[in-house]
């Protein structure tokens, strides 16, 4: 499936987000989300679920205040932050590689100011409980970061499973790490680079776009090959969780072939 269209408006919906449930794969280091039937058809007629996870599986939502103290949790941050125009950047990377600013600066069509910006590199299509998955994907380089706050930016999503390379989290040689114990041994046997010369800012990309207030979705997926290369209309809305760092989301894109959609005003 591709897009769904709305009867009334003719908008179409694209869906970008992953299947989260019992199992999703984790970071390496995490629980995995578990689940089961606390209340079941056979016995009482209902299907009601008791779950237990991270907050950080499947497609996610991160508040700055997951890497700045002080920063906005996820009930802070401001409702427009999470609906507005923006674009799905197609920026092809293959393993251990980085997106910089002159990637950005090069894709098309031009970001914007105050867009929501989809980063989409193509690991989405290794969405899995692997080690190319988590270890092996594309990051944001500081100075990509850097260029999306100059920008001023609504939102940033990755279809990686973190904004910043896998080795300048403490899934490599960082504080907390490494909860991949091979990861640095492989990273320097595939590249042939130092992991700590190459990536030896613990989450700078992460850190420079929370800093500026600017919240991102991680591990995007879906449908979002549909989108390569165009403008649309996105909203993903956190759950309203005071203190809360991080969550999974619905992430979804729309756009109006017509034209001719406008929202409503409010009035009778």
């Amino acid at each position: 499936m591709s897009f769904v269209t709305d009867p009334y408006s003719s908008l179409q919906f694209v869906e970008l987000s992953h299947v989260w449930g019992h199992g999703v794969p984790s970071y390496p280091g995490q629980a995995d989300v578990k689940m089961h039937r606390a209340v079941k058809f056979a016995e009482h007629g209902v299907l009601a679920w008791r779950c237990n996870t991270v907050l950080h599986t499947g497609t996610h939502m991160n508040a700055p205040i997951n890497m700045v103290q002080r920063g906005a949790d996820l009930a802070d941050i401001p409702v427009d932050r999470f609906f507005g125009n923006g674009v799905v950047l197609d920026i092809p990377k293959g393993a251990y590689e980085v997106i910089t600013a002159a990637d950005l600066e090069k894709a098309t069509p031009a970001v914007r100011e105050g867009d929501v910006v989809v980063i989409v590199t193509g690991w989405h299509k290794f969405y899995s409980d692997s080690l190319e998955y988590f270890g092996q994907s594309p990051g944001l380089s500081k100075d990509a970061a850097e260029w999306l706050v100059a920008k001023k930016v609504r939102m940033v999503a990755v279809d990686t499973q973190q904004v910043d390379h896998p080795l300048a989290t403490s899934l490599g040689p960082h504080r907390g790490g490494p909860t991949m114990k091979r990861l640095a041994r492989e990273y320097q046997h595939a590249t042939g680079l130092d992991p700590k010369q190459e990536h030896g800012e613990w989450y700078i990309a992460h850190k420079t776009l929370a800093s500026a207030g600017i919240p991102t979705i991680e591990q995007v997926g879906g449908d979002v090959n549909v989108l390569l290369g165009k403008r649309a209309t996105f909203v993903a809305a956190p759950w309203k969780l005071q203190k809360g760092d991080a969550c999974p989301v619905r992430f979804v894109a729309m756009i109006d072939p017509s034209g001719q959609c406008r929202i409503g005003s409010g009035n009778n």
